[in-house]
């Protein structure tokens, strides 16, 4: 019998099973399974690594002070760790490390996306007195793969074995299993109650429905107590104190301890020693653990397991990009209030909330206050292996001053496929100007039930992103006349001295200035070697001031800054010229903060605006200037996204506010990025482009999507009956004015005549390859009648789909429709093209543009005009996109123009140079870029409540 049962002992780490009556003496080797354990490990690590190329567990080891005996575990756990294709990383302190200085670490490594499991090895070897149970607490319950953080304590206590377990129980609880022996029913008694083994391993055989009993140092009849156990687990630190004549007859007994004691026959004069005596006990135990190589061996692998596991974790989250959204519930009146008293009436969720629930790490979020928070880029590092999301456009038809409800339509759209669909959404926006808010038009958060909150938020300041680009554009714009103002007054030796001044006996060129050197030509890099010429050349711009192409800005509406004279002071010495002022989302800085594709890129971009020319007519940039660096510093995280929410709590990162009419009018590029590797392959971003397909929808494809790569998967059309009856020959619709009955009465043959403008705009999203689906955003005075002419028209003529959207009045269940249409449109083909290539001239592609997307029929300039465009050609810009500055009102460049008309003349009247955005603008007709106050602007009704502090009167 005895052969028989040594054949069957043990079998590549799996134990026989069979009944404890039957097995004497068996040994449960922890070293046999671990290696099992490892080897499968080791499989794993390779698995996750074929789901996500590159990727490696991490595993930080946390030391403080040198005992020989920490050192030893810790080599153990690095060996173990390579063979199976974990990293780790060994962070050794100090003796002398204080309590604050680990705690800081350890918050690191908690943040640390390359770290999915963290150790601190005990005990803690220093002078200072350390908290033992705040460091482990310390360390982030998710990466707490020793399982000792009060959190995973706690939950194993009750009964959630899904979160990290101590990896001695664990171990054990393997070791049991391999056994063969049900726990289920069985008697378990565990002597020893200490955090690590003791009292876990109650837990976790209690769990597994065994009657378990704790024994410690108080209690009584301890030898009778264990003689009951059908599981004996004893770790207690004390040699040897359980003897076999304490073990019932086939008993299972895992033994924890591990001690030295003294024999004279060991070349150190000691052995190493359980807290069983093996040799009696082993007699009468079932199966029994070995010291060495029992539960020792087995801790290591479960430390290791819990590491993968974590990794694992980690892997799924990045590849399959669940979201867990605790939705708002919408609190719906009739007749609808105004926008700021629903926006009131609903609590927004904590931002920090909003980001772990949709994958933002606390190390890559940056609060502002409770309600948002910018998102770093640094989480596009952590995530450059999750595939896109679907990428979905809203752009309007030519518009009401009124503004059709494309900003409503995205965000509905984005809470019906969030909240009523149920999968991974987000929206991304432009940051509103203050100009239009305090001004006409108003903010730009949505509407109705179909919000960003908070609204006031969102409208007013943000994150104070266009505070600093007025600050950046106006740096540039103070060095550009100082620097005009230093040489008119200056001889070439003493602006050259000023310019690289001797400090301390030493005279050296910034990197700024070594960049202009070698942009000259000059390859010197010791300010005292330069010839004569070579210094005039290198201090002298020589700024033609009539030539300067930049403004100052500020983020208000002034019409009285339009036109200005600087430098009339005496101080300047009558270097007086004519100039203006801009409004701040007007600044080139501005287009090329929502061009930018990161922190290098921006860089770039904004050295390389142009901001004046030369006497010869070469151009002057930002860096010539020497002001690069200073404007990156005010603009370092004007780069960060800044995350918000809907009304039903989905997301929304609002980023960049650029001008439709002026500039390309779209959110950033780096919102997009960062939400498209959020959302994941299952999900969806909608996006924006300004004003009509003509303007933003053109833009977005010809300029933001060659920059960015990402090509649309389907564009929505936002239309109106009220717009459409416009474009009919409707009376004027004028902001503050009631509507004409036209608009608020059913006339099917206004709107019949209207809908060609419809037409045309479907016709020019599918010029691009795109399926286009319109939502008519329905108002409450639009007839069945009318909604059903306008779908029906909308589908003859090429619509992929027409829907009616309601979400104004009912939020996301108001385009639970729209989203079904718009899952369905990207699941179609992509056959995406550009509307030109950019190999062609200036002309040419403004030519195609004006005939495709507006229906002209000739383009005329001006001669101020084709100089500049031939200007442009001949200096190497002939190859950027073009960026049509245009009235939004019309497909033509004349506002009073509707509907859709053909065969017009389109006259170009001025061109400019944004070579930092990277696009030539042709200005067609006036175009503002500083609005004006009305008569009676909006902040005529805004105030804050003096008792609450609430802001009210908006809109």
């Amino acid at each position: 019998m005895n052969n028989v049962m040594t054949s069957l002992q043990n079998v590549s780490g799996y134990f026989v099973r069979m009944s404890a009556t039957e097995v004497r003496g068996q040994v449960l080797s922890g070293t046999a399974v671990a290696k099992r354990i490892t080897e499968q490990l080791t499989k794993d690590v390779e698995r996750l690594k074929s789901r996500v190329p590159d990727f490696v567990p991490g595993l930080a080891i946390v030391q403080v002070g040198g005992r020989e005996d920490s050192n030893v575990y810790i080599r153990q756990k690095i060996i173990k760790a390579a063979a199976i294709g974990i990293k780790t990383h060994h962070i050794q302190f100090p003796r002398e490390v204080t309590e604050a200085e680990l705690v800081t670490q350890l918050e690191y490594l908690n943040d640390d996306p390359r770290i999915h499991g963290i150790i601190v090895q005990m005990p803690l070897d220093s002078v200072n007195d350390i908290d033992a149970r705040l460091i482990t607490d310390i360390v982030s319950p998710d990466k707490d793969v020793d399982g000792l953080n009060t959190i995973n304590e706690g939950r194993a206590a009750i009964g959630d074995l899904h979160s990290f377990i101590p990896c001695t129980p664990k171990g054990i609880m393997e070791l049991i299993k391999g056994t063969g022996i049900k726990t289920e029913g069985a008697e378990a008694v565990v002597v020893g109650r200490s955090k690590i083994v003791g009292t876990p391993i109650g837990e976790l055989l209690k769990w597994a429905h065994a009657t378990v009993t704790i024994c410690h140092s108080k209690t009584r009849n301890l030898e009778e107590t264990c003689r009951r156990a059908d599981i004996l687990v004893v770790a207690v630190g004390k040699p040897e104190i359980v003897k076999g004549s304490w073990i019932k007859p086939g008993a299972v007994v895992i033994d924890c301890g591990i001690n030295a004691i003294p024999d004279a026959t060991k070349k150190n004069k000691q052995r190493l020693v359980g807290d069983v005596h093996y040799e009696s006990a082993s007699k009468v135990a079932s199966y029994i653990t070995p010291v060495p190589g029992g539960v020792g061996p087995m801790t290591v692998a479960m430390l290791m397991k819990n590491t993968v596991q974590s990794a694992h974790k980690t892997v799924n989250k990045l590849v399959e990009a669940r979201w867990d959204l605790r939705i708002l519930h919408l609190k719906l009146k009739k007749p609808v209030p105004r926008d700021i008293d629903i926006a009131h009436a609903h609590e927004p969720i904590n931002i920090q909330h909003i980001a772990e629930e949709i994958g933002i790490y606390p190390s890559e979020l940056i609060p502002y206050g409770a309600k948002k928070g910018k998102v770093s880029l640094s989480i596009l590092d952590r995530l450059q292996e999750r595939k896109d999301a679907k990428y979905i456009i809203v752009v309007g038809i030519t518009p009401t001053p009124l503004g059709e409800g494309k900003t409503t339509t995205s965000v509905g759209l984005g809470q019906a496929l969030a909240a009523h669909k149920g999968v991974n959404a987000l929206v991304t926006l432009r940051q509103p100007s203050l100009g239009p808010m305090f001004g006409v038009k108003g903010g730009a958060a949505g509407g109705g039930y179909a919000q960003v909150i908070p609204m006031e938020e969102f409208n007013i300041h943000l994150t104070g992103d266009l505070h600093a680009i007025t600050v950046a554009n106006n740096l540039v714009a103070a060095q550009l006349d100082a620097r005009i103002y230093h040489e008119a007054t200056q001889k070439d030796d003493a602006l050259y001295n000023r310019l690289v001044p001797e400090i301390k006996g030493t005279r050296k060129f910034s990197d700024i200035q070594l960049r202009r050197l070698k942009k000259l030509g000059i390859t010197k890099t010791n300010p005292n070697e330069l010839t004569a010429e070579e210094k005039t050349r290198f201090a002298r711009l020589d700024i033609d001031p009539k030539s300067v192409t930049l403004k100052r800005v500020l983020d208000i509406s002034d019409r009285y800054l339009r036109k200005i004279t600087i430098g009339q002071s005496p101080t300047e010495k009558n270097l007086t010229r004519e100039t203006g002022f801009q409004i701040t989302v007007a600044s080139e800085i501005m287009a090329i903060l929502a061009l930018a594709t990161d922190l290098k890129n921006f860089r770039e971009r904004i050295a390389s605006m142009v901001v004046a020319f030369n006497k010869k007519g070469e151009p002057v940039t930002v860096d010539d200037l020497g002001v690069t660096g200073a404007v990156m510093i005010i603009l370092k995280e004007t780069m960060y996204p800044t995350l918000m929410q809907t009304l039903e709590g989905s997301p929304v990162l609002v980023h960049a506010g650029p001008f439709a009419n002026i500039a390309h009018g779209c959110s950033s590029i780096l919102a997009d990025k960062v939400g498209l590797k959020l959302a994941g392959e299952q999900g969806y971003v909608i996006t924006e482009g300004g004003f009509g397909s003509d303007i933003g929808m053109e833009k977005l494809l010809n300029i933001k999507t060659r920059v960015s790569g990402h090509v649309p998967n389907c564009i929505v059309l936002v239309c109106s009956v009220r717009a459409l009856k416009m474009h009919g020959g409707g009376p004027p619709v004028t902001p503050g004015q009631p509507l004409a009955s036209a608009y608020t009465q059913e006339n099917l043959e206004l709107l019949q005549k209207g809908l060609p403008n419809l037409i045309k705009h479907i016709s020019n999203g599918k010029k691009f390859g795109l399926p286009v689906v319109v939502c008519v955003n329905t108002f409450e005075t639009d007839t069945e009648a009318e909604l059903k002419l306008v779908q029906s028209k909308a589908k003859e003529n090429g619509a992929f789909d027409a829907v009616v959207g309601n979400h104004w009045a009912e939020g996301g269940a108001g385009a639970v429709k729209l989203a079904d249409a718009v899952i369905a449109a990207c699941e179609q083909k992509s056959n995406f093209k550009f509307l030109y290539e950019l190999d062609k001239t200036l002309e040419e592609k403004i030519k195609i543009i004006a005939t495709e997307m507006y229906g002209a029929g000739s383009i005329t300039y001006t001669p101020e005009a084709a100089a500049k465009l031939k200007t442009y050609q001949e200096r190497g810009f002939g190859k950027l996109p073009i960026c049509m500055a245009k009235t939004s009102a019309s497909l033509t460049g004349d506002p009073a123009v509707k509907g859709a008309p053909t065969g017009f003349e389109l006259k170009i009247n001025d061109v400019t140079l944004s070579a930092g955005a990277g696009f030539v603008v042709p200005i067609i007709g006036e175009i503002s870029v500083m609005p004006g106050l009305p008569t009676r602007p909006n902040f005529f009704d805004m105030d804050v409540n003096i008792e609450t502090g609430v802001i009210e009167g908006l809109f």
